[in-house]
C-alpha cells in the first residue's frame, strides 16, 4: 500500500543478521504476536569494552519491521552500549532513507528492543513503562505512557501521527478521544496548542459541518473512491479488496489473494481505515466482512 525506499526493499528482501546468534550475551524481546508485531534482538557484547561485536534479530511482522530490524543490527555493530543507546527510532528510519508514516511504529519497536537488550546485558530489569500507564488502545495494547513518550520524542501533533508511530487508534478508533487528550497535555508542555483534525482546515465552522451534510449516496461514493484508489497497489502485490456492505460506522470489506490472512492484513486495514476517515471526515471502522458476520452469528447464538 505504501511507497518504500530502495533501501527498505533491500533490507526486506535481503535482511542482514537473521536468526539466533551464537554467543549472544544480551537479548531484548518486545511486542506481541497477538498484536501483530514481535521482535527479538540479540547482541554479542565484549565484556571488557562493552563494544557490540555482532547483532542478530528474529521478528514476526511486516516488511518494514523486517527492514527496520535488519538496519538496526547493522547500525549497532562496533558501537559501545552507551553509544547504541542513543539511537532513536528516527535514526533507524533515516538509515533506511525513510519509512512511510504509517510504518514508523516499526522503528519505535526496534529502539525499544535495543534498550531491552542493553538492560538485559547489564542485569537490569527493563521496563517499557507500558504497565505504568492506563491502557488507551485495547486493539493494539498501547498505554498512555508509551503514547506520551512517543509524542515527546518525535514531536507529534496529530492523532494520525500517533497511530503511525504506535498503532494506537488504528483499530476500532474508540481511543481517538483519549489520544487527543494526551496530545493536548504534551503539546502544551512545549508551548503548542493541539487542534483537532476537523478544526485544522480554514473556516472551521464550514469544515466541521461538511461531513454531517454528506448524503448517503455521496458517502457511499467516497467510500468506493477510497477502495478504487487502494486497489491498484493491492493488485500489484497479488491481492485485492472489495466493498461488501456499509453498516453505520462499520465498512465491511473482503481482502482476497495475497492480502487475505497475511502478516500485513491488520496494518493494511488500518491504512485503508485512515484514508476512509480522511475522506469522510468522520470516525469509521474498516472491518473484514467474515469477522463481522462471525461476531453477529455469535451474538445471535448467545441471545438464543
Amino acid at each position: 500500500m505504501w511507497d518504500y525506499t530502495e533501501k527498505v526493499k533491500e533490507h526486506f528482501y535481503n535482511p542482514r543478521n537473521t536468526g539466533p546468534l551464537e554467543g549472544a550475551n544480551a537479548t531484548g524481546d518486545v511486542g506481541s504476536i497477538s498484536c501483530g508485531d514481535a521482535l527479538r534482538l540479540m547482541l554479542k557484547v565484549d565484556p571488557v569494552t562493552e563494544i557490540i561485536q555482532d547483532a542478530h534479530f528474529q521478528t514476526f511482522g511486516c516488511g518494514s519491521a523486517i527492514a527496520s530490524s535488519s538496519a538496526l543490527t547493522e547500525m549497532v555493530k562496533g558501537m559501545t552500549l552507551d553509544e547504541a543507546k542513543q539511537i532513536s527510532n528516527q535514526d533507524i528510519a533515516d538509515f533506511l532513507d525513510g519509512l512511510p508514516p504509517e510504518k514508523m511504529h516499526c522503528s519505535v519497536m526496534g529502539r525499544e528492543a535495543l534498550h531491552a537488550a542493553i538492560a538485559n546485558y547489564r542485569g537490569e530489569e527493563w521496563s517499557d513503562d507500558h504497565e505504568e500507564g492506563a491502557l488507551v488502545c485495547k486493539c493494539f495494547a498501547v498505554d498512555s505512557q508509551m503514547i506520551e513518550d512517543t509524542i515527546r520524542a518525535n514531536k507529534l501533533s496529530t492523532v494520525e501521527e500517533v497511530t503511525n508511530y504506535t498503532k494506537a487508534g488504528g483499530g476500532c478508533s474508540t481511543c481517538h478521544e483519549p489520544i487527543e487528550e494526551i496530545l493536548t497535555k504534551v503539546m502544551a508542555e512545549r508551548g503548542e496548542t493541539f487542534v483537532p483534525a476537523g478544526a485544522k482546515k480554514a473556516k472551521p465552522a464550514v469544515a466541521e459541518a461538511a461531513p454531517a451534510k454528506l448524503g448517503t449516496l455521496a458517502r457511499i461514493r467516497k467510500i468506493e473512491e477510497v477502495i478504487a484508489a487502494v486497489r491498484p497497489t493491492l493488485l500489484a502485490d497479488r491481492g485485492d479488496i472489495e466493498l461488501v456492505d456499509i453498516e453505520g460506522k462499520n465498512i465491511l470489506v473482503n481482502l482476497s489473494g495475497a492480502c487475505s490472512g497475511c502478516q500485513m492484513e491488520a496494518a493494511t486495514l488500518a491504512g485503508i481505515q485512515t484514508k476512509m476517515i480522511e475522506a469522510l471526515g468522520e470516525f469509521v471502522r474498516v472491518v473484514p466482512a467474515a469477522k463481522a458476520q462471525a461476531h453477529a452469528c455469535a451474538s445471535h447464538a448467545h441471545g438464543g
